[in-house]
């Protein structure tokens, strides 16, 4: 049962690192239903900037934990921010009206240029970064030594995606860009004629969800210690994964599908094969999409007449 809890935290410390970059993909399939497959490589580079605003700040004397974190965190939602403009302003904007496969090799190329460019700008070796926040807290202890532990950076990636969360769905339920983007979702050529500046709420959908993709990456760069330029694909795959999961369109459903991988690489990892955790994590998508093809959340598709 100690072990059980442990794998328990683990597993959902890892899901919310999912959840918020399957919110990015969520947050944009639902407004104008193409999948961004550039996003896993905007949370690559999120984590590529945390690392070096760390280093940046420890060489500016900047030591002191929490306002540390805090500036990191803002500087890297800041440039992934801007990153997800520029995707969606090159990749997307200009093949709106075309066939829908196009925007979808848009996105892909795009992916790898990112991933190709982080390599050459940081090169191809793994960044390591020392430990920011190490210390620990014992929840349980058993006599042969076992600790049952949750970390201070846990207990933030979970307060984080909690807040962040709860910002989003406020944002997107009582905000006027959030009636916007609604608007949108529904009908894009309606909402046009509505007076709705449909490229400008695109747009801030793509910056949003980067600066969420930011986040993560700051979050995974700070749990893991070690980044390179690949993580965004297998990550952004798993996101992507996630938001399907959970019922792509909905953000309660990207996170809840976000903490689902999480719980199943944890729990599979300690008591089955490590090397299998990636084929059950899809195994059980097939399975879901076989039995509710819309995902768990998620409802089905009207098409517009």
């Amino acid at each position: 049962m100690d072990y059980f809890l442990q794998q328990l935290i683990n597993g959902v410390t890892l899901g919310a690192i999912y959840g918020l970059v399957a919110i990015g993909y969520t947050m944009v399939y639902g407004i104008i239903g193409m999948i961004n497959f550039a996003h896993g490589e905007i949370y690559m580079i999120g984590a590529f900037i945390a690392v070096i605003s760390f280093l940046a700040l420890g060489m500016l004397g900047i030591t002191w934990v929490p306002l540390a974190v805090v500036m990191v965190l803002l500087l890297t939602m800041l440039f992934t921010a801007v990153y997800g403009w520029t995707v969606e302003r090159l990749a997307y904007r200009p093949l709106r009206g075309s066939f829908r496969l196009a925007p979808l090799i848009s996105a892909i190329g795009m992916s790898i240029f990112l991933q190709n460019y982080v390599q050459l700008v940081q090169g191809a070796r793994v960044k390591p970064l020392p430990p920011v926040m190490s210390d620990v807290i014992v929840l349980l202890e058993r006599g042969d030594g076992f600790r049952v532990s949750v970390s201070e950076l846990q207990l933030l990636i979970l307060a984080l995606t909690v807040v962040l969360m709860i910002a989003f769905t406020r944002l997107i339920a009582r905000t006027p860009l959030g009636r916007a983007q609604r608007a949108c979702e529904q009908d894009m050529k309606m909402a046009s004629l509505l007076g709705i500046d449909v490229d400008r709420t695109i747009s801030l959908t793509f910056v949003m969800g980067a600066a969420l993709a930011g986040v993560a990456g700051v979050m995974v760069t700070m749990y893991y210690g070690v980044i390179d330029f690949y993580i965004g694909f297998l990550a952004g795959i798993k996101a992507f994964t996630a938001a399907v999961l959970g019922g792509i369109g909905s953000l309660p459903g990207a996170m809840l599908g976000g903490l689902l991988i999480g719980l199943i690489e944890a729990f599979w990892s300690a008591y089955f094969s490590v090397e299998y955790k990636d084929v059950a994590v899809f195994g059980i998508l097939v399975l879901v999409l076989i039995f509710r093809p819309t995902g768990l959340l998620g409802r089905p598709e009207l098409e517009k007449v």
